[in-house]
């Protein structure tokens, strides 16, 4: 997740259609207590976590149903701790207590495997740099309008994006992240799937993933369409139904269109600022803006092939030329009235990331009150969110549920 509010602010370490899919998203209000970071803290909080999903579960027979509201959803796994899109990184969330893990954005190699990237460039994310061997890789394309300079995962072999490691993408901001660099390899989306069978037996509970497809229209003129192999990987596993523990989103409208024609997933179109225009629509000619979409009219379209949208935190409350928050928008109430549910991004606790009046002392990255931003959003109504620090996520959710 996250293309777009990247490019404006940049635990166990284990590696291991319609109507009918709209109302599975309906979800009973579930709480989850603990204290923050410190380790019988998180385990308070994880602990009441699986407490809400069990009794949501035993309540509701599964789904989506079964999950709290608001629901928190790791970003990138845990990535305020880990250097993201890891099983690390994807472990600690599970550990902290995340209610789904989005794991992860979705982009091919050259021999047509996904795998989990933040984007298809890859040099602020691997130690590609640090592989000589690798050094004529490097080069300039032009991605959905962008030119960028480095390495991306289409010029490589699963094999040769093996022999790489993850490091952490936002140093400046998360020095401390930098410890686990070169820890984690890349992962696989089927290797995902796995660990997500993995971690539901040896948990006890169902563990949900929120893979996105990145860039779907760049990569289908390359001739490496990522819908059908989302699509043939999720039917190998068995999670291609409605009931499947596995929410599919994208950034582009039509790319959940024809997901939505290969399988049953709930599926969550993303949405950027009000004033851009998706890239497959800017491709076919298409005027609209993500405005356009959040209109009645717009929210009624989406309506007919998914389940959910996953709108920027401005979208739902925008902020003053300050960077404090304003009034609320009717987006929430709006989609609520044609069946989607909402699950904004991306809540993270660093001063930068977080809106003015929620900054604490003078260390620009030092964290602020992330919980009161929490309260904040979730009291417009929410169906959840996605955040770096899904330990804060539960803790606020617990504030403001039992509150």
């Amino acid at each position: 997740m996250g293309t777009h509010e990247s490019r404006v602010a940049q635990g166990s370490e284990e590696r291991t259609g319609g109507t009918a899919r709209r109302a599975l998203l309906g979800a009973a209000v579930l709480g989850a207590g603990g204290a923050v970071l410190g380790l019988s803290g998180t385990a308070k909080a994880a602990e009441a976590a699986d407490a809400a999903r069990a009794a949501g579960a035993a309540r509701h027979g599964g789904g989506l149903k079964s999950l709290p509201v608001p629901t928190v959803i790791g970003h990138r796994g845990a990535s305020g701790y880990r250097p993201e899109h890891t099983f690390g990184s994807y472990q600690l969330a599970l550990d902290l207590g995340a209610d789904i893990v989005e794991a992860g954005d979705l982009v091919p190699t050259r021999d047509g495997h996904l795998v989990c990237r933040h984007e298809p460039e890859i040099g602020g994310t691997t130690d590609v740099a640090a592989h000589p061997e690798f050094a004529d890789r490097k080069t300039t394309k032009v991605i959905d309008g962008v030119s960028t300079t480095g390495w991306f995962t289409e010029d490589f072999t699963l094999a040769e994006l093996k022999r790489l490691r993850a490091v952490e993408r936002i140093p400046a901001n998360r020095p401390h992240n930098t410890l686990y660099n070169g820890r984690w390899e890349i992962p696989t989306f089927e290797e995902v799937l796995r660990w997500q069978d993995e971690q539901t037996r040896r948990r006890g509970r169902q563990v949900w993933i929120y893979p996105e497809t990145k860039h779907p229209t760049y990569f289908r003129k390359l001739g490496l369409g990522l819908e059908e192999r989302v699509a043939k990987l999720l039917r190998k596993y068995g999670k291609d139904k409605r009931n499947s523990p596995v929410v599919l989103q994208s950034f582009e409208p039509t790319s959940i269109e024809r997901l939505n024609k290969l399988v049953d997933n709930p599926l969550v179109v993303l949405l950027s600022g009000a004033g851009s225009r998706p890239y497959d629509f800017v491709e076919a000619g298409d005027p609209r803006t993500v405005a356009d979409l959040i209109t009645p009219k717009g929210l009624r379209e989406i309506a007919g092939y998914a389940q959910g949208i996953g709108p920027t935190l401005d979208l739902v409350i925008p902020k003053d030329a300050n960077g404090r928050l304003t009034k609320p928008t009717t987006l929430v109430a709006d989609a609520h009235k044609v069946g989607l549910i909402l699950h904004p991004y991306t809540m993270r606790n660093e001063n930068p990331f977080l809106p003015a009046e929620f900054r604490k002392g003078t260390d620009a990255d030092a964290y602020g009150d992330a919980f009161g931003a929490f309260q904040a959003y979730f009291a417009t109504g929410i169906d959840g969110v996605f955040t770096d620090n899904p330990d804060t996520g539960v803790l606020a959710r617990d504030a403001f549920v039992n509150g």
